[in-house]
């Protein structure tokens, strides 16, 4: 098992198309997903010796990305910023090496930008998973 660079993992949003050609968030140093899935707890009275049950397959699945880094005005950006102020659902495609690839809808919950006057100017984003998405081994 080899070390993966973090430089690796892609954040690209897709161009509305059909098949759609996807373009990596520009400028981003930090890259965060994070795959959730809510429990169901069912146990009760009868549970055997008091163990916590839980419902396969009955909770609920979520996948929140964030991203932070340098602003570097790419086309990928005024989509991005686009997709915030429609508040639309775009496809998206999350790349992790040697892990595989996240490919669906997300919504833009949060964009940032921010800048020191002895810095460069930063932007950071959140998405937050809109329907199902596909998973792909790499």
């Amino acid at each position: 098992m080899s070390v993966q660079s973090g430089r690796d993992i892609l954040i690209r949003i897709g161009d509305g198309g059909d098949p759609p050609a996807y373009e990596s968030a520009a400028g981003l140093r930090l890259k965060t997903i994070s795959l959730n899935a809510r429990p169901v707890d069912v146990t009760h009275a009868e549970s055997v010796e008091g163990w916590r049950e839980l419902l396969a397959g009955g909770g609920v699945k979520t996948c929140s990305v964030s991203g932070s880094g340098v602003f570097v005005d790419a086309e990928a950006d005024a989509r991005i910023r686009q997709a915030f102020f429609d508040q639309s659902r775009d496809d998206w495609q999350l790349l992790i090496p040697d892990f595989g690839t996240l490919t669906g809808p997300f919504q833009v919950a949060a964009l940032d930008y921010a800048g020191r006057h002895d810095g460069e100017a930063s932007w950071s984003m959140s998405l937050a998973s809109a329907g199902a998405l596909v998973f792909a081994a790499l």
